[in-house]
């Protein structure tokens, strides 16, 4: 079953989080804490998550947010994360997190769903093709964080 994040669910959210952060060799990345996410989420409301859960197991997560097009003129979602715990995967739960992300696109009216991988996780690249998923290798993702971010916003 997949649903909408909860306040409940935030702590089990995190776990997910951190379990990914693990499996993407990115743990000491980890900054944020049950805390930032709780007012991420339902105060700030930056960005929105679904649950996936087997009984009463949460086996999976998406994290998703908005972005926009100036092409298109609309936004669009972006996918933050979207993980499922190594045992339940190969049962449809990716492609059942990504049908649930696909349909809030489409019930928003929304022309586009991105996301990133990283370049050498092969079998989500696979997993990605075979949902019909276009690889956007003319792009390079960028990212300003930290000293340098201070040091450009800062008067």
């Amino acid at each position: 079953m997949i649903r909408a994040v909860t306040e409940d669910d935030v702590g089990t959210l995190y776990a997910l989080i951190l379990e990914l952060a693990t499996y993407e060799r990115l743990s000491d990345e980890v900054n944020g804490d049950p805390e930032v996410l709780a007012h991420s989420l339902f105060v700030e409301r930056t960005a929105e998550a679904l649950l996936a859960e087997q009984g009463d197991e949460a086996i999976g997560y998406a994290i998703l947010c908005g972005t926009f097009s100036s092409f298109e003129c609309k936004g669009g979602i972006w996918i933050e994360d979207i993980y499922v715990r190594p045992e339940s995967r190969k049962a449809g739960v990716g492609r059942a997190l990504f049908a649930a992300v696909a349909a809030i696109a489409v019930e928003r009216g929304l022309p586009r769903v991105e996301w990133a991988a990283l370049d050498w996780n092969e079998l989500a690249l696979g997993f990605y093709d075979r949902l019909g998923a276009r690889r956007m290798d003319e792009w390079k993702m960028l990212r300003l964080e930290g000293e340098a971010l201070e040091r450009l916003g800062s008067p």
